[in-house]
């Protein structure tokens, strides 16, 4: 396992946000229910997906016509994160479908918000971590600095609710929430934060989820000047997040563990 680092600078902070495999988060989404698919992402003429109360500046705007800083003739600009930190806000919408029946599949990154340690420990079988003691996880997510999480919200026709009194007006809905990805951060809420149980549900692996998920966090923690971030890899992700701007033992820092000998 490699100890990993984020320093806020420009020359070692070098995010490619533009990356192809985001993309598809935005046009190809497996969702829970088989009827909803996600519609081609069709650019807007500002960053601002909805009408709604869920920004998309930030993390959005910044994929898809941010602009980075200055770099020499021979270098394409790379975007970093820093460059581009966009609002605060509590919801990012990633990708919305919907149906002409009224039908709707969103996925959210959401900052903040309950998590119920039995979901987390549910996305964590079906990734194949070992089980852990749900008081323990509790305690894990009510002492974190910051929790984020991806949500797949289904809103589906009430059959057992009246037809709509007239077409203006919408049908009652079910909206049913699933929790399909997770990060949290630990903190000194100063200088320092590490992020720990970076997952995604497997059956939505392979759609730039993760990366959208650690970049906004680390956008997050940006916007609360913490400058200092650190997370433990496994080798087979140091690749991962080294895409994002985190370097593998930066200056020949390495981390270090004790384990108990029971």
């Amino acid at each position: 396992m490699a100890s990993m680092a984020l320093r806020s600078t420009a020359t070692s902070l070098q995010c490619r946000a533009s990356t192809p495999g985001l993309q598809p988060v935005l046009a190809s989404c497996p969702l829970a229910h088989p009827r909803l698919r996600a519609a081609p992402y069709q650019p807007a003429e500002g960053p601002t997906c909805s009408s709604r109360n869920v920004s998309c500046h930030g993390f959005l705007g910044g994929l898809f016509g941010g602009k980075g800083g200055s770099a020499p003739a021979k270098q394409p600009a790379k975007p970093s994160l820093e460059d581009n930190l966009g609002p605060d806000v509590d919801e990012l919408l990633l990708l919305e479908s919907g149906q002409p029946d009224g039908s709707k599949a969103e996925i959210i990154y959401r900052n903040g918000g309950p998590v119920a340690a039995a979901d987390l420990e549910q996305l964590c079988t079906k990734v194949g971590w070992p089980a852990r003691p749900l008081a323990k996880v509790e305690a894990a997510l009510r002492n974190s600095f910051m929790v984020s999480s991806l949500v797949l919200r289904v809103s589906l026709p009430d059959p057992t609710a009246p037809p709509p009194a007239s077409p203006e007006q919408a049908p009652a809905m079910l909206v049913s929430e699933q929790l399909i990805g997770l990060a949290r951060a630990t903190s000194d809420h100063a200088f320092n934060a590490t992020i720990w149980d970076v997952l995604v549900d497997p059956e939505y692996q392979g759609q730039g989820l993760g990366k959208a998920l650690v970049e906004q966090m680390v956008r997050s923690l940006l916007r609360k000047d913490i400058s200092n971030i650190t997370l433990f890899a496994d080798s087979k992700v140091v690749d991962f997040y080294k895409q994002m701007g985190f370097e593998a033992d930066p200056e020949g820092i390495k981390g270090m563990f004790w384990y108990p000998r029971f």
